[in-house]
């Protein structure tokens, strides 16, 4: 069962529920590139065309360091706000964007499965569907992380899409959300009938999420002046609805282009820069609203990269790592990096130290309170330490 554990915040000193923001890199981060292990020659004989040179790293140690445009990102770390987490992955990798990334939303290595992981937290934190925004997702359709059948999750790209139709091929969504509009004209009847066979009772709660959520800007100030970019305006919209107490529980962003198989060096710092800013403004504007001890951010890829770059970039690998950010981490680097000896590596890529499902069990646990076992499909290892539990 859900806790029933709060953090005190806001002006008033009155209590919230902890909140989880899950932000995802499309396209398998350099984690190489990302958290540098530039104390490590190796590092230079497999990074001969993107290595980031030592003087530009921006150092945590003598032997790992951020890339140079993580500046605010290492800000963050700097304050014991930022866990690092090397070497994370599964067993038996695979180097498929789509399959590596269901794993991810699914926590199930083994098989394919539709239920995302975070769709079973909604259903855990809100088992009676009392509030359809528990679950919002800003972004092109719903990720398949907060996929579950017969829970409520919305999808937020524009207002007449949120949460519906997004596993509607082609011509079929678009008949629909054609007779969608049209659902009460009686000569659509026909077509209506292919919409309320796909939207049952999801589409009902993402209509009553229209409302609700639409209101969330509407008593939103802030000085903080969020990018025009999308990742910072999603991260500005999940601001304004946390803010509006809406009783979101779980958010999720997205931002995409990090399959840096060519012209990686200006890409991966352009993608950096905007990740930065955008977790920045997104922090300082819980700060500015004294609401930062609520939320912590989990930021994640679906693969590392290969060690030795191609000569402009880098391709799939294996090994990759994660951020968990907020007030309520206890920053560091946490678990072992892999090593770069080429007896150590898993067919030239990075080996994985952890299993991503321990990252998942430690959010689950220590800041939901819920039994992570039925979430993550197993009992791992947690990293003990790593969030101050609610209420602490």
């Amino acid at each position: 069962m859900a806790t029933n554990a709060t953090v005190k915040s806001g002006a008033g000193g009155t209590s919230k529920k902890p909140v989880l923001v899950v932000l995802q890199l499309s396209g398998g981060n350099d984690f190489m590139n990302t958290v540098i292990p530039y104390g490590d020659p190796l590092y230079y004989d497999y990074r001969r065309t993107v290595g980031v040179a030592e003087k530009d790293v921006l150092k945590i140690d003598s032997r790992y360091g951020m890339h140079p445009s993580m500046a605010s990102v290492k800000k963050l770390y700097d304050q014991g706000k930022v866990a690092t987490i090397a070497g994370i992955g599964y067993p038996v990798p695979d180097r498929s964007h789509f399959r590596s990334m269901d794993i991810w939303h699914t926590a199930q290595p083994a098989k394919v499965v539709e239920e995302g992981w975070l769709g079973k937290m909604v259903r855990e934190l809100d088992p009676k569907k009392e509030n359809v925004c528990t679950g919002v997702s800003f972004g092109m359709g719903l990720p398949r992380a907060m996929h579950l059948q017969g829970t409520p999750a919305v999808s937020v790209s524009q207002l007449e899409r949120y949460g519906l139709l997004t596993s509607l091929p082609g011509e079929k969504q678009r008949r629909a959300l054609t007779a969608f509009t049209c659902m009460y004209m009686p000569e659509e009847v026909g077509e209506a009938d292919v919409v309320l066979e796909h939207i049952g009772q999801t589409g009902m709660d993402a209509l009553a999420a229209v409302d609700t959520l639409t209101a969330a800007p509407k008593n939103y100030s802030s000085t903080v002046e969020y990018a025009t970019d999308q990742l910072s305006q999603s991260m500005k919209a999940i601001a304004q609805v946390h803010l509006a107490d809406l009783g979101t529980r779980i958010f999720y962003a997205q931002i995409g282009g990090f399959d840096t198989h060519g012209a990686q060096i200006g890409t991966h710092s352009s993608l950096w820069q905007n990740v930065g800013r955008a977790v920045t403004d997104f922090f300082d504007d819980l700060h500015q609203h004294n609401t930062g001890e609520e939320i912590v951010m989990l930021v994640f890829t679906e693969f590392g990269r290969r060690v030795r770059d191609n000569g402009n970039g880098t391709d799939h690998g294996s090994g990759g790592g994660a951020f968990v950010v907020g007030d309520r981490v206890k920053g560091g680097m946490y678990a072992e990096y892999p090593s770069l000896a080429a007896d150590k590596l898993l067919s030239g890529d990075l080996q994985f130290n952890n299993d991503f499902r321990s990252v998942y069990s430690t959010i689950v646990e220590d800041w939901f309170g819920v039994q992570p076992e039925p979430i993550v499909n197993g009992r791992f290892e947690k990293f003990p330490g790593m969030l101050r539990p609610p209420g602490r």
